[in-house]
């Protein structure tokens, strides 16, 4: 179309359609418009009655009786509901305007324009909510005309510049900016008008009106265009970014303070002498930081007293250990208030109570203390300025002070220096605590070894769990042996057992970093022996030298042949060195409850035991493979299905073996303890450690063992797609029968929507037959089944993108989500949360809305 009228007018969005009504009463014209408008054809319309054609028949009444008065001479307004097609509900309103006219008889006619109603509805959104954010943006905000004149500013932009925001309809830049920011303003306006490319961030600078520093504003400004696609102005939001360039400048301040940071954590910390520690600091202080440094130690430190140094006055014996000046090779003399004279590096001395560094020991906290004018000629207190005494704090413990001064004619320590300088101090002061904390290190490995075993009651799909551990000696209370149930993908379960070859803290460290291996590599969702494999490359690569982890895997590998997958490698604590800590052994299982089928992989270790109901103990035939660390052999698996109420234990030679009778008979009494282990799990595992020899003292023990109940047939829905697009409505229809079965109405919608997106990819990026399933436990999991082996990714769609949020959105509406590999391709899973009347879950419109 071609206009004349000023682009942006009400014409470009209410389109405005005509026809015209015969002296008979019918249609003899019909726009393209009202065609368009509508949704009629003209030859629809042409000839017809209107009121029997596009009226509904409870109206048709009133529709005639107004046909005949508009024929009469009378002119009408009115909204008439109206169809698009004959026989058809009425699912359109319009407002008609008509007019009586005359033909070229004489005789009476009429002409109506026709307005949709919904048009005019959606106009008024449109203006209300533009209204709404033009009026609450907390930026400035302006519109300009093609002639660069402002139409309207927001009231931010003119509680800025002063005055109602009326006041500025119709200025320009000139009109609120410096001359040269205002030709700058204009050029990027006219250019932005003319190219239509935004300009982002454009960075002005002016004075609002009753303030004395310049003010700097980031500025954006864009194209608009209206419902004709024609440009009407530009509009620019602007935001006040002073404050930021201020935290610019400071930031130029702080990166000189990190520098000297980063030299201090590169350097303090890599011996664990006292006096080479602090002569490093000071090293990095001097003159960097300031021109003078000393250091002090309390002297119960220095001598290795297990009572925690100084005391809560701040007046213990102190050693100076450094000193170090950029200014002369005198000590530094004493603060003021403190005993008079220097104190020489090696000396022992006090501080009394009222000095400020005894109150900076007794409280902790820095003090800035000033320079004191003499007359004493060469004594160098005169020339000092200022002094930080600074506590040397760590682990909430105080172990020193440390004071650094600046001479006269330097800036004077402030807030940032003293923050400065009580990281620097904190650095050097936990290196130096930690000769303190070696002696605690029975304390920190038994921490360490409770944290690394799983919590007392775990809990997995189709299993009831009960665990033991057992250390070796009570002197200790730490060992290399762990246990572990790792919840997988699907509802399944990977139950773990390890010895780590040793005893005490290194075995500890040693179990967990395999133990996090083992979790890490499970969450990968590998086959067992996949598992297995990784880990014992990871075991290779601990412990001490090539040439003696070379030995240890040569003896480890005779005597696990000569065991013949009996047990782990045995040693003697005596000649184990740090190599042999890092040989283990492990069996990793992972069980499906769906299909109650269990795999089992073994490194070396005993043999798991099961037990069916009424049936003997029985040691289950798994091969053995060689104990992780050795290398050079794969591992093999074996799939064993397990019946409901089966007893599936898993243990470590502790238990079984003793120098007092022979591995057979042990595992023979083990059997045998397991075999009347009919009663409650908990109380099972206490009649087994009862009924074997568990105090000899001699090795830790680890005791895993679970109850078999799997999942029951009605609380799992699979099924076979056929790899065509209607299979997409299929799986949706499929997902939500089955929670409506299972009475989870409330997740429909979500698990429709989440079904939808894989079994959608599983068809665009996926080939051949697609399986869905669902199960029912403690927690809602769907899996999607394709042949294709490509892992999905989930990535970040622009706006612009048409696709790209499928995953996006299994994330946010899920508890979890992921993929793994399976022989014949990958499956793609998510899980949501059961509902439980109190949390409420994310809408599935407004997660969908949320990512755009």
């Amino acid at each position: 179309m071609w206009q004349s009228s000023r682009p942006g007018s009400i014409y470009d969005y209410i389109r405005v359609a005509s026809f015209s009504l015969g002296p008979d009463g019918r249609i003899d014209q019909w726009s393209e418009r009202a065609e368009h408008m509508l949704g009629i054809p003209a030859r629809y319309a042409l000839g017809k009655d209107p009121v029997e054609a596009f009226v509904p028949r409870e109206l048709r009444a009133t529709g005639r009786r107004k046909v005949s008065e508009i024929l009469d001479g009378r002119e009408w307004t009115g909204l008439v509901p109206y169809r698009r097609e004959e026989g058809s509900d009425a699912d359109g309103l319009a407002e008609i305007y008509v007019m009586p006219s005359r033909d070229e008889n004489g005789e009476r006619a009429a002409v109506c324009l026709v307005v949709d109603v919904r048009a005019l509805r959606g106009i008024e959104t449109d203006l209300a909510a533009s209204q709404a954010v033009f009026g609450q943006s907390p930026m400035g905000f302006t519109l300009f005309g093609t002639d660069l004149k402002l139409l309207r500013v927001n009231e931010r932009f003119a509680t800025v510049f002063g005055g109602p925001a009326s006041k500025y309809r119709g200025c320009g830049p000139h009109d609120f900016l410096p001359r040269s920011e205002a030709e700058r303003m204009t050029v990027a306006l006219r250019r932005v008008l003319e190219t239509g490319e935004p300009v982002t961030e454009m960075q002005l600078l002016g004075m609002a009106p009753g303030e004395e520093d310049r003010r700097r504003w980031s500025v954006s400004l864009y194209r608009l265009h209206g419902a004709s696609g024609r440009p009407i102005g530009v509009a620019a939001l602007a935001a006040d970014v002073t404050g930021r360039r201020r935290a610019e400048r400071e930031a130029a301040s702080a990166r000189r303070n990190l520098a000297l940071l980063n030299e201090a954590g590169a350097r303090i910390g890599n011996s664990l002498d006292l006096e080479t520690t602090a002569r490093t600091l000071l090293d990095v202080a001097v003159p960097q930081f300031c021109d003078l440094a000393s250091v002090d130690l309390y002297q119960g430190l220095l001598a290795g007293d297990e009572a925690p140094p100084g005391m809560s006055d701040g007046s213990a014996e102190l050693r100076r250990v450094a000193f170090a000046s950029a200014v002369s090779d005198a000590p530094l003399p004493t603060a003021p208030g403190d005993a008079p004279g220097p104190v020489a590096v090696g000396a022992v001395h006090r501080y009394p109570f009222n000095s400020p560094c005894a109150g900076a020991l007794r409280t902790a906290h820095a003090q800035i203390i000033p320079g004191r004018e003499s007359d004493e000629g060469p004594e160098l207190g005169a020339v000092v300025q200022s002094t930080l005494a600074v506590p040397m704090v760590a682990r909430d413990t105080v172990v020193g002070l440390v004071q650094f001064s600046r001479a006269k004619g330097s800036e004077p320590f402030g807030e940032r220096d003293t923050a400065l300088a009580v990281e620097l101090a904190a650095r050097a002061a936990v290196c130096i605590d930690n000769a303190r904390l070696y002696r605690r290190e029975h304390e920190r490995a038994l921490i360490l070894q409770r944290s690394l075993l799983p919590p007392g009651d775990p809990e997995a799909a189709g299993l009831d769990i009960a665990c033991r551990y057992l250390p070796g000696t009570t002197a200790t209370e730490v060992g290399g042996d762990w246990f572990d149930v790792i919840e997988l993908p699907g509802h399944r379960t990977a139950l773990v057992v390890g010895d780590v070859m040793g005893r005490g803290l290194r075995a500890a460290v040693a179990m967990g970093e395999l133990r996090t291996a083992v979790r890490t590599l499970a969450l990968l969702d590998l086959e067992p022996a996949e598992v297995l494999s990784a880990l014992d490359e990871i075991a290779r690569g601990l412990g001490g030298d090539g040439e003696s982890r070379s030995s240890s895997a040569r003896s480890a590998r005779s005597r696990s042949g000569s065991a013949e997958g009996a047990g782990e490698p045995r040693r003697s604590a005596r000649t184990a060195d740090l190599s042999e800590v890092y040989l283990a052994t492990c069996v990793y299982a992972v069980y499906d409850p769906v299909t109650r089928r269990c795999t089992f992989a073994n490194a070396g270790h005993l043999p798991p035991v099961l037990v069916e109901d009424g049936e003997d103990a029985l040691l289950l035939d798994v091969p053995p493979g060689m104990p992780l660390g050795v290398g050079g052999e794969p591992f093999e698996e074996i799939e064993v299905e397990l019946p409901d109420g089966a007893l599936l234990a898993l243990y470590t030679d502790g238990l079984v073996e003793s120098r007092h009778h022979p591995l057979e008979e042990g595992l023979q009494a083990f059997r045998t303890a397991l075999s009347h282990a009919d009663r409650p799990l908990e109380d099972a595992c206490d009649q087994v450690l009862s009924a074997m020899d568990t105090s000899h003292g001699e090795d830790d023990i680890a005791l895993l063992m679970a109850r078999v109940h799997g999942l029951p047939k009605d609380a799992v829905g699979d099924w076979s797609l056929a790899p065509e697009a209607r299979s997409v409505a299929r799986a949706r229809e499929l997902a939500r029968d089955q929670l409506t079965d299972w009475g989870l109405q409330e997740l429909v919608d979500t698990t429709e929507l989440l079904v939808s997106e894989l079994v959608t990819n599983a068809l665009r990026h996926g080939h051949g037959e697609i399986r869905l399933r669902l199960l029912l436990d403690r927690t809602l999991v769907c899996e999607v089944w394709d042949a294709d082996l490509a892992q999905p990714r989930r990535r970040r769609a622009r706006d612009t993108d048409e696709g790209g949020r499928g995953l996006q959105l299994v994330g946010l509406l899920s508890q979890g989500w992921g993929s793994r590999r399976t022989p014949r391709g990958k499956t793609v899973w998510f899980e949501l949360a059961l509902p439980d009347g109190e949390s409420v879950a994310m809408d599935p419109a407004e997660a969908l809305l949320s990512l755009f």
